[in-house]
């Protein structure tokens, strides 16, 4: 079987896969969350927040292809499955049925806000162990604090 080797360090490595791992987690049920507030948006604002839902569950899918692609090739299995998402998921989970649009709003505002923090922590974090992947972070970041600025502007 092929081996893939990293050019970081243990400790390093255990550091940079750890920040990888947990924006994984952290894109894919944000994919999910949104397509589900998507499909349940309801309110005088749904066309609009309907579109932008999608385009933060687009950034989300293909940024967490380019984290965990980031992973591999520093010899990292990222970990994908529901199951572990599930379990691992930080994200704050929309109430079951429709979802009005203020309180939508109000939900992916606390999201994105809470998301960027955990993403900015993981930038600081991967400083030294891994600036490549450091540049990577702050590049999700940006457009997460970007999505983030155009929900919290609809409040």
């Amino acid at each position: 079987m092929a081996q893939i080797t990293s050019p970081l360090s243990g400790d390093n490595l255990k550091i940079t896969g750890e920040a990888l791992q947990g924006s994984l987690t952290d894109l894919l049920d944000l994919a999910l969350v949104g397509k589900q507030a998507h499909w349940n948006l309801v309110g005088r604002n749904f066309r609009s927040l309907h579109l932008q839902l999608d385009d933060i569950v687009s950034i989300a899918r293909n940024r967490a292809d380019d984290v965990a692609e980031r992973a591999v090739a520093l010899g990292l299995n990222p970990d994908g499955r529901a199951a572990t998402v599930a379990r691992d998921t930080q994200i704050q989970q929309p109430e079951v049925g429709y979802l009005e649009d203020a309180k939508m709003v109000a939900l992916f505002t606390d999201i994105l806000g809470a998301l960027v923090k955990r993403m900015r922590d993981r930038v600081t974090a991967t400083e030294e162990a891994d600036p490549v992947t450091q540049d990577l972070l702050i590049e999700v970041t940006q457009e997460l604090e970007k999505q983030h600025w155009m929900i919290q502007a609809q409040r």
